[in-house]
Formats: C-alpha cells, structure tokens, sequence
C-alpha cells in the first residue's frame, strides 16, 4: 500500500441479470512508525586510532518512508550528515564522543541509542 491509495472503494458486480453494487468503504493508509533504530561501526567497538577512517551506519527495524536521516554528537549543534552512513575519513581528536541518529517519516521520529566513540 502507497499513501496515494487512500480513499473510498466500493465494488460491483453482476448478480443473476441485476447489477449490484455495495457500500462505500473509506480506506485511509497511514505511514508506520520508524522503530528498532540501531547504530553499527566499523571498526568493531568505536575505538578508532587517530587519522583512520570511522564508518557508522544507522538501520531501521521497521517503519515507512520515505525515510530520513540525520547524524548527531554529543555537544554537536548542527546534524553531522543526512544519509544512514556517517563516515569519517580522517578521525581527529574533536571526533571522539557519543554519537547517534535520528530517522523521521514526516509523521514520527525515532533516535538510536548513543554510541561511544574514542579516537586513539
């Protein structure tokens, strides 16, 4: 189901010689809730030396979209990036922290669990 399929549906039909037709029904669709958001990093444990590469990735359990993300850290005002992966290429000392993401639908959002990472 689409959210363009909302509407009112009625159906048809020959019964013996007579046309027939039923009720209206009204079928309204609603989005689903963003829910289960979980963190993943690479490397394993958030521990990463510094000047290495960080890659985080965020998943969504279940939920309709579309569906949009945005990065966050600890004492970071603005979002870090908009896509379900944050990489850092070059892991710098203001790196470390506890990050996390957020993922909307328009209707709802839903934010992970902190993730710690230290930069070595």
């Amino acid at each position: 189901l689409q959210l363009h399929h909302s509407g009112r549906y009625m159906c048809g039909g020959q019964v013996v010689s007579q046309w027939r037709e039923s009720e209206l029904v009204t079928v309204t669709v609603h989005r689903v809730p963003p829910s289960g958001v979980s963190l993943s990093v690479q490397p394993p444990g958030g521990q990463v030396a510094l000047g290495d590469r960080l890659v985080l990735s965020c998943t969504v359990a279940s939920g309709t979209g579309p569906l949009s993300f945005s990065w966050h850290r600890e004492g970071s005002g603005a979002p870090l990036g908009t896509s379900p992966r944050l990489e850092l290429r070059h892991a710098g000392d203001n790196d470390s922290g506890q990050y996390w993401c957020r993922v909307s639908n328009r209707d709802s959002v839903a934010e992970s669990d902190p993730l710690n990472v230290t930069v070595l």
